[in-house]
């Protein structure tokens, strides 16, 4: 029901591609490639990724703005509250104006729901990524594509999960770029992917309860597997726990293209 109600809202939009959303952060070509998955899968934990374009960095919130603008029914005093919890777009002080045209306008757009950031990509004719892309793309450091078992690496990221979360964030694209070109993947916000509900599903839950909840579970991820790495398990129980209405203070996104 949560993917029919998303197509049925975005289907008067959907034509909306080459609009004024195209001009929004840079896009960055990612390779195929296989890489071990922290997740367990039905097929193993070897996770296969074609060809795909992610934002350089996480949408901000001139640029949520901007959609909104164009898009009026994601306002925050308009959205339908099956769409968006109490809190969407709670920093803003109005529906439609940010604080200044300068420091907030430039920040990471968060307490913005999976179906408003949806919307927001599929009206630059993009989606959001997977959570194997999103991994995949993460995984990498400045130098490395994969620095996953590199010890300084995961302690770099597990500090910004230790550090208080309670000041202003600042704005998106101050990282140096990972060996991919991309900003931002970790120490800014956490994001949101196209499949968060289904990261933790076990095989006992997939057999139980609601049948229809197998329908939209599109990665058909069983259990984490590689529980040494703390920082992703946090990531993939975060992201679990929610559903697709709500909103969180530093939950952002940024969104995903096919390449063919």
């Amino acid at each position: 029901m949560r993917r029919l109600a998303a197509l049925l809202l975005l289907l008067p939009i959907a034509g909306v591609v080459l609009g004024s959303m195209q001009a929004g952060a840079a896009w960055v070509k990612l390779p195929a490639g296989t890489f071990r998955s922290a997740l367990k899968y039905e097929d193993g934990r070897t996770a296969k990724v074609l060809p795909f374009a992610l934002q350089k960095r996480p949408v901000t919130n001139g640029e949520f703005l901007a959609f909104v603008q164009s898009h009026p029914r994601w306002r925050r005093d308009r959205v339908p509250t099956v769409f968006a919890d109490a809190r969407y777009l709670l920093q803003w002080p109005t529906s439609t104006r940010l604080d200044d045209a300068g420091s907030q306008s430039a920040q990471p757009v968060v307490n913005v729901s999976w179906f408003a950031a949806q919307a927001y990509c599929q009206a630059q004719g993009a989606r959001l990524p997977t959570w194997r892309e999103w991994e995949y793309a993460a995984a990498a450091d400045e130098t490395r594509r994969d620095a996953r078992q590199a010890p300084a690496w995961r302690e770099r990221i597990l500090g910004w999960y230790s550090r208080p979360s309670d000041g202003p964030l600042p704005r998106a694209g101050l990282q140096a770029p990972n060996a991919y070109g991309l900003q931002d993947m970790h120490g800014l916000v956490w994001e949101w992917t196209d499949d968060f509900s289904s990261l933790l599903v076990s095989g006992d839950a997939r057999n139980q309860g609601d049948g229809n909840r197998m329908k939209f579970c599109g990665a058909g991820s069983l259990a984490m597997a590689d529980r040494e790495n703390y920082a992703v398990l946090m990531r993939v129980t975060m992201l679990s726990s929610l559903e697709a209405r709500d909103t969180t203070a530093h939950l952002g996104f940024r969104c995903a293209k096919d390449i063919q």
